[in-house]
């Protein structure tokens, strides 16, 4: 999983001191949540698993005696530096349980950009999808999803970002592997200057 290795090697490189030595304290997700996540998302991405297998999540993840909360993901918001969380194999499971209505952003035709033409009109419905990561907000602005549902415009295992206010489906890569080599390229700027 060269990709996944060269995206770890670049965060270590990215984070501040006090967050390197936080995130170090991470281990992979248990093999029982690993199975559940597999078993239950047949088409996950090995770099997804494999990322997993690496770190468990670092939105308040607890590794010992020390519970975690660090960005090391990103998206192609504007604003640049905005980083996000990266779910638990646990937390992919628990959150990926509820249908993700877009109904309602497609009933205003006057924005057709609201939702990308690749994403099913249906929405994200349970076991077609995988909520991966929360903005810096706790999700409340932005959330990652690995998309099993697409549209016939859309390809299975693409990457979209739901951003609010105004709200937006948008696919931002066709893969979680496209995903990961797009943070890479843009050298980690989401996390550069960042201060919570």
């Amino acid at each position: 999983m060269d990709v996944v290795n060269r995206f770890l090697n670049g965060i270590h490189s990215a984070l501040v001191t006090e967050e390197l030595e936080d995130l170090n304290k991470a281990v992979g997700a248990s093999k029982e949540d690993m199975e559940r996540l597999r078993s239950k998302y047949p088409n996950c991405p090995e770099s997804l698993i494999y990322l997993l297998d690496k770190i468990d999540g670092t939105y308040w993840q607890k590794y010992g005696d020390t519970e975690i909360c660090i960005c090391i993901l990103g998206s192609d918001m504007e604003e640049g530096r905005y980083p996000y969380y990266l779910l638990s194999a646990q937390q992919m499971l628990e959150s990926s349980e509820e249908e993700e209505d877009i109904s309602y952003l497609l009933e205003y035709q006057d924005d057709e950009e609201a939702v990308d033409s690749k994403i099913n009109p249906e929405g994200l419905l349970p076991g077609t999808y995988i909520h991966f990561s929360d903005c810096m907000n706790n999700g409340g602005t932005s959330r990652l999803y690995i998309d099993f549902n697409p549209s016939p415009e859309g390809v299975c295992g693409q990457i979209i970002r739901f951003s609010h206010d105004p709200d937006e489906f948008k696919v931002i890569a066709n893969s979680f592997d496209e995903y990961l080599e797009a943070l890479i390229d843009g050298g980690f700027s989401y996390l550069e200057d960042f201060d919570e």
